[in-house]
């Protein structure tokens, strides 16, 4: 990336610190001049969530407050600069949940105010989409962006950096949370997409014919409840059957059906709007069959498929950076009584 240095309403900033607390990953990043990312720290709470099974909000908002300050100052030591060099901040202001949010924007707004800087709040999906732009080979605008991760399975048309349009979401639950509530019905462990990626590698997935929702009256939208269930009532059937599931052939099944949706979706979203490049971010975006099959399918379309680095995926405040460096350079900026919010932009 290469801009100018000035924008709308003044210098752009040579040291951007953003900071990402919209759920359990604790994370600030300093990016240099709007070109390089200096430092990008994160500090995951997954150890503390897997005994529950899950994300438990009161626990991760008290170790967003425990790790906050420490994780900020990383950044900025590993940057090799001073907290004085910040001279803007980008902080996600939402979708998430709230009280992580809440961490997050008191600590950006109270760093700001006290240094005098400006301050811009980023939409947590948003930055996903941006992210693909922290790698060196990047989509045109527009492009079909597509967020896929743990609590959001939702396809835009990206115009530019700061217009992007909501084509479908999901109904229910999102793609991530179905890799999570299907591992728990198998009896593994939390977060359930590594896991059964790892074991689906090893199964068949064509063991078990799990249901795909297409939704004809709204195609784009997603529906994830309806496999769920299906696993839950196959494993079922198979424990009276049988003495042990066949744990890699669900896996496969499973994951298989989730991928054929979300390729199907994705390219259906890239035809109806003539575009030849589609974007896919998010954690789910890490799933090694799903970068595979659709760099395969797509391609047989004519259409190019970009990922952004499997550490750039999960939640990080890289992302955060680019979008937050492009909000300021069109001079958008945070009034001190900004506020969170929980849900998605439409």
């Amino acid at each position: 990336m290469s801009y100018g240095n000035k924008s709308k309403e003044g210098l752009l900033p040579r040291y951007l610190l953003a900071i990402e607390s919209s759920c359990d990953e604790t994370a600030a990043a300093v990016l240099s001049h709007g070109e390089l990312i200096k430092s990008n720290i994160v500090s995951s709470q997954v150890e503390i969530h897997r005994e529950y099974g899950g994300i438990v909000p009161e626990i991760a908002s008290r170790k967003h407050l425990e790790a906050i300050s420490l994780v900020v100052s990383e950044a900025v030591e590993r940057a090799g600069i001073g907290l004085t060099d910040i001279d803007a901040v980008a902080i996600t202001q939402g979708p998430g949940l709230v009280g992580s949010l809440v961490v997050g924007l008191s600590f950006a707004k109270a760093f700001a105010v006290a240094r005098g800087i400006p301050f811009t709040g980023v939409n947590h999906l948003a930055a996903h989409l941006a992210s693909i732009f922290l790698e060196p080979d990047t989509p045109s605008f527009p492009f079909i962006g597509m967020v896929v991760s743990g609590g959001h399975t939702s396809i835009y048309r990206v115009d530019s950096m700061l217009s992007m349009e909501l084509l479908g979401r999901t109904r229910d639950d999102a793609a991530g949370e179905a890799f999570d509530k299907v591992a728990k019905i198998l009896g593994l462990e939390y977060p359930g997409g590594p896991v059964i990626s790892h074991l689906a590698a090893k199964g068949d997935p064509a063991a078990f014919d799990f249901p795909r929702a297409m939704l004809p009256d709204t195609p784009l939208d997603f529906s994830f409840s309806g496999l769920k269930t299906s696993v839950l009532t196959m494993v079922r059937r198979l424990e009276r059957d049988q003495s042990s599931l066949p744990i890699e052939d669900l896996c496969a099944s499973f994951q298989e059906a989730v991928v054929d949706v979300l390729i199907k979706k994705l390219i259906l979203a890239a035809r109806n709007n003539d575009i030849s490049e589609v974007v896919v971010t998010g954690g789910v975006a890490a799933n090694s069959r799903l970068r595979q099959r659709l760099s395969s399918e797509a391609s047989r379309e004519g259409i190019k498929a970009f990922f952004p680095s499997p550490g750039y995926c999960t939640d990080n405040a890289a992302m955060v950076a680019v979008a937050g460096f492009h909000q300021l350079k069109a001079g958008i900026k945070a009034k001190v009584d900004a506020d969170v919010y929980s849900r998605q932009f439409s």
